[in-house]
Protein backbone atom coordinates (compact mmCIF):
# COMPACT_ATOMS: atom_id res chain seq x y z
CA UNK A 1 0.00 0.00 0.00
CA UNK A 2 1.27 3.19 -1.19
CA UNK A 3 2.14 5.55 2.11
CA UNK A 4 2.33 9.64 1.63
CA UNK A 5 3.91 12.17 4.00
CA UNK A 6 2.35 15.25 2.27
CA UNK A 7 -0.29 16.39 0.07
CA UNK A 8 -0.63 19.14 -2.67
CA UNK A 9 -4.00 20.54 -3.28
CA UNK A 10 -5.48 22.33 -6.16
CA UNK A 11 -7.91 25.03 -4.75
CA UNK A 12 -10.71 25.94 -7.53
CA UNK A 13 -13.32 23.00 -7.71
CA UNK A 14 -11.29 20.89 -5.00
CA UNK A 15 -11.40 22.98 -1.98
CA UNK A 16 -13.76 25.74 -3.14
CA UNK A 17 -17.04 25.84 -5.53
CA UNK A 18 -15.60 28.51 -7.26
CA UNK A 19 -15.20 27.10 -11.23
CA UNK A 20 -18.87 27.78 -12.40
CA UNK A 21 -18.33 31.56 -11.09
CA UNK A 22 -15.16 31.81 -13.48
CA UNK A 23 -16.89 30.28 -15.83
CA UNK A 24 -20.17 33.19 -15.95
CA UNK A 25 -17.51 35.79 -15.80
CA UNK A 26 -16.15 34.51 -19.00
CA UNK A 27 -19.35 33.60 -20.70
CA UNK A 28 -21.05 37.14 -19.50
CA UNK A 29 -17.85 39.22 -20.84
CA UNK A 30 -18.23 37.95 -24.03
CA UNK A 31 -21.85 37.44 -24.74
CA UNK A 32 -22.03 41.57 -26.06
CA UNK A 33 -19.75 40.33 -28.73
CA UNK A 34 -22.14 37.86 -30.06
CA UNK A 35 -20.45 34.60 -28.58
CA UNK A 36 -22.07 32.49 -26.36
CA UNK A 37 -19.44 30.28 -24.33
CA UNK A 38 -20.80 27.10 -23.04
CA UNK A 39 -19.65 24.84 -20.38
CA UNK A 40 -18.33 22.56 -22.47
CA UNK A 41 -16.05 24.96 -24.47
CA UNK A 42 -15.18 26.17 -20.95
CA UNK A 43 -13.82 22.97 -19.86
CA UNK A 44 -12.33 22.22 -23.31
CA UNK A 45 -9.98 25.10 -23.58
CA UNK A 46 -9.93 26.49 -19.84
CA UNK A 47 -9.50 23.52 -17.56
CA UNK A 48 -8.37 21.30 -20.81
CA UNK A 49 -6.02 22.64 -23.19
CA UNK A 50 -5.19 26.10 -21.10
CA UNK A 51 -5.70 28.70 -23.75
CA UNK A 52 -9.05 29.96 -22.91
CA UNK A 53 -11.32 32.14 -25.25
CA UNK A 54 -9.41 34.90 -26.21
CA UNK A 55 -9.32 33.39 -29.61
CA UNK A 56 -12.57 33.65 -30.35
CA UNK A 57 -12.69 37.74 -29.99
CA UNK A 58 -9.47 37.84 -32.41
CA UNK A 59 -10.83 35.55 -34.80
CA UNK A 60 -13.55 38.47 -35.00
CA UNK A 61 -10.81 41.13 -35.69
CA UNK A 62 -10.72 42.14 -32.66
CA UNK A 63 -7.25 43.40 -31.83
CA UNK A 64 -5.11 42.66 -28.53
CA UNK A 65 -5.88 45.46 -26.95
CA UNK A 66 -9.76 44.49 -26.37
CA UNK A 67 -8.40 41.03 -25.05
CA UNK A 68 -5.78 43.00 -22.56
CA UNK A 69 -8.92 45.32 -21.61
CA UNK A 70 -11.29 42.34 -21.09
CA UNK A 71 -9.00 40.64 -18.73
CA UNK A 72 -9.08 43.00 -16.43
CA UNK A 73 -12.71 43.50 -16.36
CA UNK A 74 -13.10 39.64 -15.97
CA UNK A 75 -10.46 39.77 -12.84
CA UNK A 76 -13.10 42.14 -11.20
CA UNK A 77 -15.92 40.90 -12.34
CA UNK A 78 -14.58 37.62 -10.96
CA UNK A 79 -13.45 39.20 -7.70
CA UNK A 80 -16.70 40.94 -7.39
CA UNK A 81 -18.81 37.26 -7.98
CA UNK A 82 -16.09 35.86 -4.97
CA UNK A 83 -17.08 38.83 -2.65
CA UNK A 84 -20.67 38.46 -3.24
CA UNK A 85 -20.75 34.41 -2.79
CA UNK A 86 -21.71 33.44 1.19
CA UNK A 87 -20.26 30.13 1.17
CA UNK A 88 -17.47 28.67 -1.16
CA UNK A 89 -16.13 26.07 0.58
CA UNK A 90 -16.67 22.86 -0.94
CA UNK A 91 -18.87 20.75 1.55
CA UNK A 92 -17.01 17.94 4.01
CA UNK A 93 -13.65 19.63 3.01
CA UNK A 94 -13.15 20.78 6.54
CA UNK A 95 -13.31 17.41 7.81
CA UNK A 96 -10.92 15.89 5.39
CA UNK A 97 -7.68 18.53 6.18
CA UNK A 98 -8.28 18.70 9.81
CA UNK A 99 -8.10 14.79 10.70
CA UNK A 100 -5.37 14.83 7.81
CA UNK A 101 -3.14 17.92 9.27
CA UNK A 102 -1.11 16.03 12.45
CA UNK A 103 -0.04 13.62 10.16
CA UNK A 104 1.17 15.10 6.90
CA UNK A 105 2.77 18.18 5.75
CA UNK A 106 -0.05 19.62 3.23
CA UNK A 107 0.44 22.66 0.07
CA UNK A 108 -1.87 24.64 -2.08
CA UNK A 109 -0.66 24.94 -5.98
CA UNK A 110 -3.40 26.72 -7.60
CA UNK A 111 -3.45 28.13 -10.91
CA UNK A 112 -6.17 31.16 -9.07
CA UNK A 113 -3.78 34.78 -8.81
CA UNK A 114 -3.34 35.87 -5.31
CA UNK A 115 -6.35 38.45 -5.00
CA UNK A 116 -9.11 35.86 -5.59
CA UNK A 117 -7.25 33.29 -3.82
CA UNK A 118 -7.69 35.58 -0.83
CA UNK A 119 -11.35 36.26 -1.56
CA UNK A 120 -11.95 33.09 -2.00
CA UNK A 121 -10.96 31.88 1.46
CA UNK A 122 -11.65 35.13 3.11
CA UNK A 123 -14.12 33.20 5.73
CA UNK A 124 -13.08 29.40 4.44
CA UNK A 125 -10.92 29.02 7.54
CA UNK A 126 -8.79 26.88 6.11
CA UNK A 127 -5.67 28.48 6.10
CA UNK A 128 -4.33 27.09 9.08
CA UNK A 129 -4.01 23.52 7.47
CA UNK A 130 -1.40 24.95 4.95
CA UNK A 131 2.31 24.89 5.58
CA UNK A 132 2.20 27.05 2.08
CA UNK A 133 0.18 28.80 -0.64
CA UNK A 134 1.52 28.81 -4.33
CA UNK A 135 -0.90 31.09 -5.90
CA UNK A 136 -0.34 31.85 -10.43
CA UNK A 137 1.91 34.73 -9.25
CA UNK A 138 4.69 32.32 -7.27
CA UNK A 139 5.70 29.97 -10.16
CA UNK A 140 6.80 30.24 -14.53
CA UNK A 141 4.77 28.09 -16.23
CA UNK A 142 1.12 27.78 -15.54
CA UNK A 143 -0.23 23.89 -15.15
CA UNK A 144 -0.02 21.56 -17.07
CA UNK A 145 3.46 22.83 -16.55
CA UNK A 146 4.82 21.04 -13.76
CA UNK A 147 6.81 24.54 -12.42
CA UNK A 148 4.31 24.71 -9.66
CA UNK A 149 4.04 21.29 -8.48
CA UNK A 150 7.53 21.10 -8.59
CA UNK A 151 7.97 24.03 -6.15
CA UNK A 152 5.35 22.32 -4.00
CA UNK A 153 7.78 19.49 -3.25
CA UNK A 154 10.55 21.77 -2.45
CA UNK A 155 8.51 23.87 -0.31
CA UNK A 156 7.09 20.68 1.52
CA UNK A 157 11.00 18.66 1.23
CA UNK A 158 9.25 15.53 0.57
CA UNK A 159 10.50 13.48 -2.77
CA UNK A 160 6.64 13.07 -5.23
CA UNK A 161 7.16 9.24 -4.15
CA UNK A 162 6.04 10.03 -1.18
CA UNK A 163 3.23 12.97 -1.84
CA UNK A 164 -0.32 13.18 -4.06
CA UNK A 165 -1.69 15.87 -5.56
CA UNK A 166 -5.33 16.49 -5.35
CA UNK A 167 -6.96 17.74 -8.64
CA UNK A 168 -10.46 18.33 -10.47
CA UNK A 169 -8.97 19.60 -14.10
CA UNK A 170 -7.10 17.62 -16.68
CA UNK A 171 -4.50 20.28 -16.89
CA UNK A 172 -4.13 19.72 -13.34
CA UNK A 173 -3.42 16.10 -13.92
CA UNK A 174 -1.19 16.45 -16.48
CA UNK A 175 1.10 19.33 -14.41
CA UNK A 176 1.19 16.77 -11.27
CA UNK A 177 1.90 13.53 -13.17
CA UNK A 178 4.76 15.64 -14.98
CA UNK A 179 6.03 16.15 -11.33
CA UNK A 180 6.21 12.79 -10.71
CA UNK A 181 3.23 12.98 -8.56
CA UNK A 182 0.22 10.77 -8.12
CA UNK A 183 -2.90 12.46 -8.95
CA UNK A 184 -6.41 12.41 -7.29
CA UNK A 185 -9.15 13.87 -9.11
CA UNK A 186 -12.13 15.05 -6.94
CA UNK A 187 -15.33 14.94 -9.46
CA UNK A 188 -17.60 17.78 -9.83
CA UNK A 189 -20.44 19.34 -12.09
CA UNK A 190 -17.59 20.91 -14.67
CA UNK A 191 -15.17 17.27 -14.65
CA UNK A 192 -18.13 14.35 -14.96
CA UNK A 193 -17.84 13.64 -18.26
CA UNK A 194 -13.95 13.47 -18.58
CA UNK A 195 -12.35 9.80 -18.47
CA UNK A 196 -8.79 11.15 -16.72
CA UNK A 197 -7.26 7.91 -17.56
CA UNK A 198 -3.53 8.93 -16.37
CA UNK A 199 -4.95 9.48 -12.32
CA UNK A 200 -4.38 7.36 -9.94
CA UNK A 201 -7.89 7.26 -8.93
CA UNK A 202 -11.07 9.13 -9.21
CA UNK A 203 -13.30 9.72 -6.70
CA UNK A 204 -17.00 10.81 -6.27
CA UNK A 205 -17.11 12.34 -2.80
CA UNK A 206 -15.64 14.13 -0.61
CA UNK A 207 -16.07 11.01 1.52
CA UNK A 208 -14.69 8.86 -1.14
CA UNK A 209 -11.57 11.06 -1.00
CA UNK A 210 -10.93 11.59 2.50
CA UNK A 211 -11.14 7.65 2.48
CA UNK A 212 -8.39 7.24 0.08
CA UNK A 213 -6.19 10.04 1.92
CA UNK A 214 -6.50 8.27 5.15
CA UNK A 215 -5.56 4.97 3.72
CA UNK A 216 -2.18 6.20 2.21
CA UNK A 217 -1.16 7.49 6.08
CA UNK A 218 0.52 4.75 8.03
CA UNK A 219 -1.40 4.16 11.74
CA UNK A 220 -3.85 6.74 10.83
CA UNK A 221 -6.61 4.68 12.28
CA UNK A 222 -8.34 7.52 14.59
CA UNK A 223 -7.79 10.23 11.97
CA UNK A 224 -9.73 7.54 9.92
CA UNK A 225 -12.53 7.32 12.28
CA UNK A 226 -12.10 11.32 12.47
CA UNK A 227 -13.06 11.28 8.63
CA UNK A 228 -15.93 8.70 8.77
CA UNK A 229 -17.73 10.74 11.25
CA UNK A 230 -17.26 14.34 9.93
CA UNK A 231 -18.37 13.40 6.50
Amino acid sequence: MKTIQGVLWDNDGVLVNTEQLFYESNRDLLLPYGIELTPKQFFDWFLDNNYGAWHLLLGQGHDIAVVNRLRVERSRLFAQRLRQARQLAMPGIHGVLQALRPHVRMGVVTSAYEQHFQLSHATSGMAACFDFVLTRERYGESKPAPDGYLLGLQRLGLDAAHCVAVEDSPRGLRAANAAGLECIILRNAMNRDYAFDEAFCVVESMAELGAVLASFVPGLAVARQQLESSL
